[in-house]
Parts: structure tokens; C-alpha cells; sequence
């Protein structure tokens, strides 16, 4: 399981087996974060292939390009910036990602805002858990 502080941490990606989802986690609360990497590999297949804990890591590590990643989990609040500018850079720089966000600030305006950046689904934290499993199975 990778770890790290403010900066983006990464698994190579030769370390990924075939088939397996690659997801990076954009997740300031630690306890969330390691209780949401456990959650996502034991019901799916999927590779953790690195995680941000703040705007800059997260857009630093989106910009560093060469990244297969399939799949980037985005929380909004973060320990600095937001999840906002993570959302939009990763849409721009990694199109054929999956842009996820995960977030308890899960108002009508924040769930809008996030759509019109181009996010591809929205879950609440404390109440959308499953819906957010149940997406990520469905992904190829």
C-alpha cells in the first residue's frame, strides 16, 4: 500500500497485474484514505497506484505524465487547495481517465460544480459508499 505525506506518492507501473483497475487516490484524511484502499481491494480488482493529499501533489503528479491510470478518486476539501482544480487538470491531461469524486461536502452547488469540470460520477462519503464500489465494478 503506498504511502506518503503532502507529496504524490506512486507504485511503478510495472508493479500492476493485467486487468486489474489503477486508481489514485486524491485524499487528505489519512484514516479515510487507508480505510477506502482496503475497502477498494478487497471487493475489487483493483492497483493503488499512488496517492495526493493536496492540490499541488495531485496536479504535480497528473502533470508528470506517462501515468496508466484508470481511474482518480478526488476529494474536494483538501489539507491544501482544492479537489476542484485537481478535477479539472485531470480531465484535460488524462482524458481517458475515470474522474471520481468522493466528498461529505456533497451539496446541490459542489455536486454541479463538479459536473460542469467534467466529473464522470460524484459520491457522498458518508452515504454513497456502495454506489461508489458498485461504479468501480462496472468500469472495463
Amino acid at each position: 500500500m503506498p504511502t506518503g505525506t503532502s507529496s504524490a506518492t506512486t507504485n511503478s507501473a510495472a508493479e500492476a497485474p493485467a486487468g486489474r483497475l489503477r486508481c489514485f487516490l486524491v485524499e487528505d484524511n489519512a484514516l479515510i484514505r487507508e480505510n477506502l484502499i482496503a475497502t477498494l481491494q478487497e471487493l475489487l480488482v483493483v492497483e493503488i497506484v499512488g496517492f495526493a493529499v493536496d492540490e499541488k501533489s495531485a496536479i504535480d503528479w497528473i502533470d508528470a505524465g506517462g501515468r496508466d491510470c484508470d481511474l482518480i478518486i478526488i476529494d474536494i476539501l483538501l489539507k491544501s487547495g482544492t479537489g476542484f482544480a485537481v478535477l479539472a487538470r485531470a480531465k484535460k491531461v488524462l482524458p481517458a481517465a475515470k474522474c471520481v469524486v468522493l466528498t461529505n461536502f456533497a451539496s446541490p452547488d459542489i455536486r454541479r460544480r463538479c459536473h460542469e469540470l467534467g466529473a464522470d460520477a460524484f459520491f457522498d462519503k458518508s452515504a454513497e459508499l456502495e454506489q461508489l464500489i458498485e461504479y468501480c465494478a462496472g468500469l472495463p
